[in-house]
């Protein structure tokens, strides 16, 4: 737990020094962000196996609630920066800022809703709340996890697609789908007040409220700025991980279970620890409840990235590149065995992936009813 703590944390300390004494703190804490991570996953050989699954890690949650807390100190100090700071100062602050929201409160936010206490689902929803993006933690539960990797989930690009495009539709049908889903989930009889999305509105509605009130229309854009900043990389973060793995239709015309296969990685040691081992996506999509210290790599089974989780979204926004660097490997992982089996073969493998798929569906819809919109 020592390597996710120190990670995680330092930013947060350097962006405060950043905003309290200037100088070149704000290029330290934008330098961390980047040319640090960079070169850590660089020096220090990436690693391919973890802890056994069912190892306990009694210190992950204080980490994630600390972590959670940090987040709205961050917030705090945006605002302070706005009333406070002019130019260079500002715009590096911010820039350090978004970073941190983007790659260190999201993973923090989707651990969060993924937990069984209603508190710490509740404190994941205002985290992405406060980002404008609350929706998210509904989608995320109800829509991508149960259709990953096919067309009915708007946050699993196609192979071919640009990020631009990519972001413009996912963010528009994340948001439908992820209502459509919650109102679904709930009693008519249930007061209005108590839908998720009164609450996700509520919240970033109170946000920018509050900045706007505080420090007018400087004040306003800051908030909207650092939640633009960090809602580009919770999409490039999905992005990045699902591009172009699709679930293929079986032979009995369903879909084939959510595997390891339908999901990048990147084993870089350092990267991995700064975002919660969110680079680890294939274990999380096969077992949702996995905590983040046990979650595993496999690379002969999971598909893996050539370069750290921040470096290729950066890659992501050159849609040319980013083809030529992928779309190749995407090919690889498309061929099925059931397809070149003999005929029993096929029927048997398809028998035993069915009551996969049987029990992945049951066991997710379980997590599901327990999520965003339970109580």
């Amino acid at each position: 737990m020592h390597r996710f703590t120190i990670a995680t944390l330092t930013p947060a300390f350097l962006i405060a020094l950043a905003v309290w004494l200037g100088g070149l703190w704000p290029w330290m804490a934008l330098g961390y962000m980047t040319l640090l991570v960079f070169a850590m996953d660089r020096l220090i050989a990436s690693e391919s196996d973890m802890q056994a699954p069912d190892t306990e890690f009694p210190a992950a949650d204080t980490l994630l609630k600390s972590l959670a807390t940090l987040h709205f100190i961050l917030l705090a100090l945006c605002l302070y920066a706005a009333l406070n700071l002019t130019g260079p100062q500002l715009a590096l602050t911010l820039i350090c800022t978004g970073l941190v929201f983007g790659q260190i409160s999201h993973p923090v936010a989707h651990e969060l809703i993924h937990k069984h206490s209603k508190l710490m689902r509740l404190l994941g929803r205002l985290i992405y709340s406060s980002l404008l993006v609350g929706h998210h933690a509904s989608a995320h539960l109800r829509v991508h996890h149960v259709h990953v990797g096919s067309d009915k989930d708007p946050n699993s690009p196609r192979a071919g697609e640009g990020f631009y495009r990519y972001a413009l539709r996912a963010t528009r049908q994340s948001f439908i789908l992820g209502l459509r889903e919650e109102n679904r989930a709930r009693k008519a009889s249930a007061p209005l007040w108590t839908h998720p999305y009164a609450l996700y509105l509520g919240i970033g509605l109170s946000m920018f409220v509050l900045f706007a009130g505080f420090a007018g229309a400087i004040g306003a854009g800051v908030f909207c700025v650092v939640a633009l900043h960090a809602q580009m990389q919770i999409l490039m973060s999905d992005y990045v991980q699902h591009y172009g793995l699709r679930r293929q239709t079986m032979p009995d015309g369903s879909l084939e279970p959510v595997g390891p296969q339908h999901s990048w990685n990147a084993p870089h040691w350092f990267s991995s620890a700064m975002m919660l081992n969110a680079t680890r996506h294939s274990d999380h999509h096969v077992n949702p409840k996995k905590a983040f210290p046990s979650l595993e790599l496999k690379p002969v089974e999971m598909p893996m990235m050539p370069y750290p989780l921040p470096l290729m979204g950066t890659i992501a926004l050159m849609p040319s590149v980013w083809r030529r660097l992928m779309d190749r490997r995407v090919g690889r992982w498309t061929r099925r065995p059931w397809q070149k089996d003999e005929t029993n073969s096929q029927d048997q493998a398809t028998l035993a992936v069915s009551k996969h798929a049987q029990t992945h569906s049951d066991s997710f819809a379980n997590l599901a009813k327990s999520g965003p919109g339970a109580g």
